[in-house]
């Protein structure tokens, strides 16, 4: 069965053309094959077209996948490649709407490199850390088999280091541009930027002896400024790692959690020296308040002055438990609460150091924040419940046991200080639930306590300041998870750095990304990968047709105010070698 056309010619020399639904059938008598029409359509031009189409449509609707191809296309269709598009063209879009890879070609033209062409790896490198992370010799792979990138089918491993270099070479004027237009197009928050450090190691044995680092500078007045480095050294480890080299790296986050900065400097480096370093990198940007996220272990004072200094502030997380003078006074400090939110309480206190005094005499007061959740107070009682009754039932009869016996179930919780900490042995050496330490436990049920230097935040900021401080962590958790920053393959100082900085960059985009769509970037990244560019070879010549979008990729994209892409594109593939 087939649509044939027939024609008529008039007197006139003009051509009139028919359509009809035909198929061949066995002459009875010569048995030759003759055309059986079984329905005119009429003339060709006024033939409803969408009529036809419906009836193509129901058609294949009893054909595979395979057959449609095939049938559509009149002959053989054949597949030459097929690769993931959506992720890609999406990181692409933001790519250029926060302003990354203009300001990354004008700086390349200003040092007269071939602009295109370099933010064009230095993109796909990005690309390669937020949607496959791998080595780079891996994304030059990825590049050339795997996925479909606009202006860039392939590039070799050199191209890649190349474009690195030149990353880490221009760092400064590029993060400035892109701080600039991010800052305008997504009209950020900047009354609050938090700064925070973390660290990441190397799975070797010894740490680095490189010749060839640049010497810390000394100021005319005596202070020396770090040099920003990748040098792997011993130092402490936030991973809990003091076994093996690292590197420390620093993160300025905005209130909405758009990481507008980073800094690598050697594993061994002191915080004194990485806050003097990264403020004067900040000096011109125009922040109107920068807070230091100071860690629980960041508890020295000097190390709270040095954060002072210069119009600098701090917001410190302090251990609840086993802490120092002036946090347990805090703590103990009798005040009532104020609601700021449904679920959060906030209560302010001054306390004087040392931990002495009502905080308002002599030296100068330390200024806390109580916070309280009471559906996280619920949530910690639960959890301490069913520990209590874990221990209960691991002690039980513990009496009639050997005393090597109890030792051995003591040493088993050296691990596990959620449970350890509620157990006692009586001078006899008889286990029991130290009902005493539940009791203290009841006290910090959905409570954190935070000192702060910043006197111009009222007590519900710092509360709702502290929430955003999730931000910060979650930037480190997805830098050494999703973005795949560890295991780092490079051996130069340089290189880690410049690994180091297309992370950030990754973790910018898909940050923006995560804001505007109210979804997680692994959720977002799986439903884009399904969208494929399939390259198809016909008698005709070749067509790239990317697939069809799905309700959950124009979702993404009407969040992100993105059109769909081009159903064509005119893609070649990269040349075999």
């Amino acid at each position: 069965m087939y649509l044939r056309e027939t024609r008529r010619s008039n007197r006139d020399g003009s051509v009139v053309r028919y359509l009809q639904l035909a198929h061949n059938e066995r002459h009875p008598g010569t048995g030759n094959s003759v055309a059986k029409v079984i329905h005119n359509f009429g003339r060709a031009e006024n033939v409803d077209r969408q009529a036809l189409g419906r009836l193509v449509s129901s058609i294949s609707r009893f054909l595979t996948p395979e057959q449609a191809v095939i049938a559509a296309a009149g002959a053989e269709v054949e597949i030459l490649d097929s690769r993931r598009l959506g992720g890609t063209w999406t990181l692409d879009r933001v790519w250029e709407r926060l302003g990354i890879g203009a300001a990354i070609r004008r700086v390349a033209d200003r040092r007269r490199l071939d602009g295109g062409a370099a933010e064009r790896v230095l993109f796909a490198l990005v690309a390669q850390r937020a949607l496959e992370p791998g080595s780079k010799l891996a994304g030059t792979r990825w590049v050339a088999e795997r996925v479909a990138i606009d202006g860039c089918t392939g590039f070799c491993d050199d191209a890649a280091y190349r474009g690195m270099d030149f990353l880490l070479d221009a760092l400064g004027e590029i993060a400035s541009e892109v701080f600039g237009s991010v800052a305008t197009l997504l009209n950020l928050d900047l009354d609050l930027v938090f700064v925070d450090t973390t660290s990441t190691y190397w799975e070797v044995d010894g740490a680095d002896d490189l010749a060839d680092l640049a010497a810390p500078v000394v100021d005319d007045d005596g202070v020396t400024r770090p040099v920003e480095q990748g040098r792997r050294e011993f130092g402490h480890s936030k991973d809990h790692r003091t076994d093996l080299p690292q590197v420390v790296i620093a993160m300025a986050v905005t209130r909405d959690g758009v990481p507008v900065r980073c800094w690598t400097f050697a594993g061994n480096e002191n915080d004194q020296a990485i806050i003097r370093r990264v403020k004067e990198d900040l000096a011109g940007w125009n922040l109107h308040r920068l807070v230091w996220v100071a860690d629980r272990g960041f508890d020295s004072a000097a190390n709270r002055a040095n954060l002072t200094r210069g119009g600098g502030h701090y917001i410190h997380a302090e251990k609840l438990r086993h802490t120092n003078a002036e946090a347990t006074a805090a703590l103990a400090r009798a005040g009532r609460y104020k609601t700021v939110a449904d679920n959060l309480r906030v209560k302010e206190v001054a306390v004087a150091p040392g931990g002495d005094g009502d905080g308002d005499q002599g030296a100068r007061a330390q200024r806390f924040v109580v916070c309280h959740n009471p559906e996280q107070a619920t949530r910690d009682a639960a959890v301490r419940e069913r520990l209590v009754a874990h221990l209960t039932e691991l002690t039980a009869g513990s009496d009639s046991w050997t005393a090597r016996r109890r030792d051995e179930l003591v040493g088993s919780l050296k691990g596990k200080p959620g449970l350890r900490r509620y157990l006692r042995r009586t001078k006899s050496g008889l286990l029991r639930i130290d009902h005493t330490v539940v009791k203290d436990e009841a006290h910090l049920d959905g409570k954190w306590l935070l000192r702060t230097s910043d006197v111009t935040l009222t007590a519900e900021d710092l509360a709702a300041a502290y929430k955003q401080l999730l931000h910060v962590e979650r930037g480190w958790r997805d830098l050494k998870g999703a973005l795949g920053l560890r295991p780092v393959f490079h051996y130069r100082e340089d290189r880690i750095r410049g690994h180091v900085q297309l992370c950030w960059l990754a973790l910018l985009l898909i940050r923006v990304i995560e804001n505007a769509t109210g979804d997680t970037w692994r959720n977002t990244r799986h439903e884009l990968d399904r969208m494929h560019l399939v390259t198809l070879a016909t008698p005709d010549g070749q067509v790239a047709q990317r697939s069809a979008t799905t309700p959950g990729q124009k979702a993404i994209l009407a969040a992100l105010e993105l059109p769909e892409p081009p159903r064509f594109y005119d893609f070649n593939l990269p040349s075999p070698d």
